[in-house]
């Protein structure tokens, strides 16, 4: 077949670790343009990769006929804006987490997905993690029999990205340790539990360590070359959280700073049967009974590249012609909707009920 032209919005982080390795790495696809708003990016990744055209606006190749597909790095606030620009356009879509700022953009992606029949995927990349896949079949075979409760921990000393810039500012990313790593840990269990509708939540958010930001003290700083301590501090850097479905209950804390000097990155999934944790991003362990012994198995295996297998199935889907993987916009918006309702539960000091459906 035909190579799968796509193009690469945002030429930062994400694109450069994850979506442009993994597309050079297939065969079937063709990179035509970088585009990026900061142009040296853009050009830079021309350089670097040898292919594509530098471009600084995508409304420049919005209808260029040979486009076939797009990913969307940039920060949260344009995520909903391109998606739906290119979808509407005839483009098929891979949106980087989260799917937007706040759950009426993220429907309204969906809204335009279902109307143009596009592919609008959004880049939950642990749901092609060969660990958490292991997981989810062994759920899906009843080996840990009724899965009641999971519980997520994603917290860390001091570590807050880029303070006073995009990822710290409302405006720009719609929350803080929620919506940027929560994200990924609420997915990643809605999807080894089957996708359960969503049906209630209550949670709170706080803005504590990071506000005095010319006095936070820390270690390291991913993002650090945007930080700007005269800039925006508005975001959650710590929160918790009870969520209710129609399969386990969810709870969580997770945290960007906290004053305890240990990281704690894992989920534990709480069978009748036995139990599993899982080192976020790594290994995991099964607790269980066998012959009237408590029992404790390491499980290790060979991993592929969940990035790379993110993008093969994104592309393999555009050379096809459309259709829906596990990455799909509906399945996304379940978490768009767990967490609107625990930022608005802290706001109101309640319980939030939630339509759960898809």
């Amino acid at each position: 077949m035909s190579k799968v032209k796509v193009a690469i919005i945002g030429c930062g982080t994400i694109a450069n670790a994850a979506h442009i390795p993994a597309y050079l790495k297939n065969e079937n696809v063709e990179i035509k343009y970088f585009c990026d708003i900061i142009p040296e990016k853009a050009r830079m990744c021309v350089e670097k990769y040898g292919c594509g055209t530098a471009v600084e606006d995508y409304h420049d190749f919005l209808n260029d006929p040979e486009l076939d597909a797009v990913s969307v790095c940039t920060h949260n606030d344009f995520h909903s804006i391109i998606a739906i620009d290119f979808m509407k356009a005839g483009k098929h879509v891979l949106c980087e987490k989260p799917a937007a700022r706040i759950l009426s953009e993220a429907l309204e992606m969906q809204k335009v997905a279902h109307e143009t029949g596009r592919i609008l995927n959004i880049g939950v990349c642990n749901r092609f993690n060969t660990y958490v896949n292991k997981i989810k079949d062994i759920i899906d075979s009843g080996e840990l029999g009724e899965v009641y409760q999971v519980y997520a921990s994603f917290r860390a000393h001091r570590s807050i990205p880029g303070l006073g810039g995009d990822f710290t500012t409302k405006a720009s990313s719609g929350g803080g340790a929620l919506i940027d790593w929560g994200v990924h840990y609420i997915d990643l269990i809605l999807y080894c539990c089957g996708d359960p509708a969503p049906l209630s939540a209550s949670g709170a958010a706080f803005s504590k360590l990071g506000v005095d930001m010319k006095n936070y003290v820390y270690t390291g700083m991913w993002a650090e070359e945007t930080k700007n301590v005269n800039g925006t501090y508005d975001v959650d850097d710590a929160v918790t959280g009870i969520i209710r479905t129609a399969g386990p209950v969810i709870t969580f804390n997770g945290a960007w700073a906290q004053n305890i000097g240990v990281s704690e990155t894992y989920i534990d999934f709480l069978g009748t049967k036995a139990g599993i944790r899982l080192n976020y991003c790594g290994d995991f362990t099964i607790y269980g009974v066998k012959d009237g012994m408590l029992t404790e198995e390491k499980v290790k295996c060979k991993e592929t590249n969940m990035y790379e297998n993110e993008i093969n199935d994104f592309i393999r889907l555009v050379g096809e012609g459309g259709g829906k993987n596990r990455q799909y916009i509906d399945n996304a918006v379940l978490t768009s909707k767990i967490m609107q309702a625990i930022y608005d539960s802290f706001d109101s000091q309640k319980e939030i009920i939630i339509d759960g459906g898809k």
